[in-house]
């Protein structure tokens, strides 16, 4: 029977291992820097100074939004002692007023934040050995009779070989499988903060 440790110790565990997993590191470290220059490229408006602070992004909206008439039912006097134009509209019980909001941009987007949630590496090392032995014979004869007035010769001759060889057939097969398991995380905490100011500084302009 042969020993196969040897053949499992020459494998190389680093490679069937470890690059997997140093894979698996390097595309958690593209997805940072993917969230970071997605910030970055959509967040701010670029300026063409290098010295020049990136502005922060807004989406300007314009909107009517109707409004209780504070002022419905009054007199041109009670108008005059408040300092208000004789103008104003005392009629209508609702007024519009055209209201502008400017929100920060990245507050209306979902930020990319992927992390890799699980790394899984299957490895299977199959070896499987065959003895052979094979015996081979080799069997070889020859006579020759002959005459010679009253004078006979007989000649007779024979062989016999036999051959025995014998190995060891190793037969490998390698079978590697890596499932990754990716979600899109929650923000960092530090990010998480920033956008809650962001949200916070949303201003709406009557």
């Amino acid at each position: 029977m042969p020993n196969l440790v040897p053949e499992l110790n020459s494998l190389d565990f680093n490679v069937y291992v470890g690059e997997p997993l140093q894979a698996a590191i390097q595309a958690q470290t593209a997805a940072s820097m993917a969230t970071v220059n997605f910030i970055k490229e959509v967040g701010f408006e670029k300026d063409n100074d290098p010295n020049t602070v990136d502005q922060l992004r807004y989406v300007d909206f314009k909107y009517k939004k109707s409004v209780p008439n504070p002022h419905v039912g009054k007199t041109a006097q009670e108008l005059t002692d408040e300092g208000l134009p004789a103008s104003t509209n005392t009629t209508n019980n609702f007024l519009d007023n055209e209201v502008e909001i400017k929100v920060p941009f990245l507050t209306m987007l979902t930020i990319p934040s992927i992390r890799i949630d699980e790394v899984n590496i299957d490895f299977n090392a199959r070896l499987s050995s065959t003895e052979t032995r094979n015996v081979s014979s080799e069997f070889a004869a020859s006579a020759e009779l002959g005459i010679n007035y009253k004078i006979v010769n007989f000649k007779a001759s024979a062989s016999y070989k036999r051959n025995t060889s014998q190995g060891v057939k190793v037969d490998k097969t390698y079978n590697l499988g890596v499932k990754v398991k990716a979600v899109n995380d929650e923000l960092p905490e530090g990010l998480s903060r920033i956008l809650d100011m962001l949200e916070d500084s949303i201003a709406a302009v009557a």
